[in-house]
């Protein structure tokens, strides 16, 4: 063992309300791997998160597939992901790394054969590429049909609206919009994001409510409203991830899985939720059929 404490986080409980379908995906978690350092730039990690870890939580949940998302932790080094992904096979994950200036072509390559689908870029402290780097990031994975997955002040939604008109990749934008101040559902720069999607390339991630809202648990109605709007608006553009280990809150805000996955159910009925969890991740991610 490292010098990272090895988890101490809730891992297993009741199940969640919701009924999971056949190929249930779980599009965002991060992994914390012994032997892997946070590196500069990126915010400390307190404690591990494996794939064994993970493992318990997506039992409980009961979901099959799942995303596993680059750290701002690791900043530009993707090899906690990598081997994160290299645990759970891709029969059933997917990955989203980091793409700098130093990721050589056969990176690329290599990343795409084991299950990478995206890059990430995260416009918030912390973050490895901010929006500004799109360009580039994008010219890279191109040729390989990968996503973005973008994270902003959804407040700043406005002053990020040209850069994001112009990707002609898919993009995600990423924890319900990130507005760190919640708005109201009929906000005007909501708005903005519906007109965004409508432009075809553009999903939407139903993830971290807990982190901006001021409702709070169980609902974070506040937040809550966003989603449910988006997802009535475009539900085939619509996916869900439960932002596990919950890495940006203190241990007393720290949230329910189960709860995290079941306030689905008061989003959206369930043919939608089916194809949140399950049609919209295979479509974007390159999953097969659930057997």
């Amino acid at each position: 063992m490292g010098d990272i404490p090895a988890n101490t986080r809730q891992l297993d409980g009741p199940a969640p309300k919701l009924a999971m379908p056949k190929g249930a995906t779980d599009c965002h978690i991060h992994v914390y791997l012994d032997g892997h350092a946070p590196q500069p730039g990126g915010p400390p990690i307190a404690e591990l998160a494996t794939p064994a870890d993970y493992a318990v939580v997506q039992r409980r949940l009961g979901l099959e597939r799942v995303v596993i998302t680059q750290s701002n932790a690791y900043q530009f080094d993707n090899g906690a992901t990598i081997a994160g992904l290299k645990a759970m096979g891709s029969e059933t994950a997917r990955g989203v790394v980091v793409v700098g200036p130093d990721t050589t072509e056969a990176e690329l390559a290599d990343y795409h054969a084991l299950g990478v689908r995206g890059a990430r870029i995260m416009n918030l402290p912390g973050g490895a590429v901010g929006v500004d780097g799109i360009p580039n990031v994008e010219a890279r994975i191109r040729p390989f049909g990968w996503h973005l997955m973008v994270q902003f002040d959804g407040r700043e939604i406005e002053r990020h609206r040209v850069a994001l008109e112009a990707i002609e990749t898919d993009y995600i934008i990423d924890h319900t919009g990130k507005f760190l101040e919640p708005v109201a559902a009929d906000d005007a720069r909501v708005d903005t994001l519906l007109r965004l999607i409508d432009r075809g390339n553009a999903w939407f991630k139903v993830a971290g409510l807990y982190e901006t809202s001021r409702a709070g648990a169980p609902d974070f109605a506040d937040v809550a409203g966003i989603a449910r709007r988006v997802i009535a608006h475009a539900p085939e553009r619509v996916i869900w991830g439960s932002n596990w280990p919950h890495v940006g809150v203190a241990r007393e805000h720290y949230p329910d899985d189960a709860v995290l996955l079941g306030n689905l159910a008061d989003l959206a009925d369930e043919a939608t939720c089916r194809r949140i969890l399950v049609d919209n991740p295979a479509a974007l991610y390159g999953f097969p059929e659930p057997a």
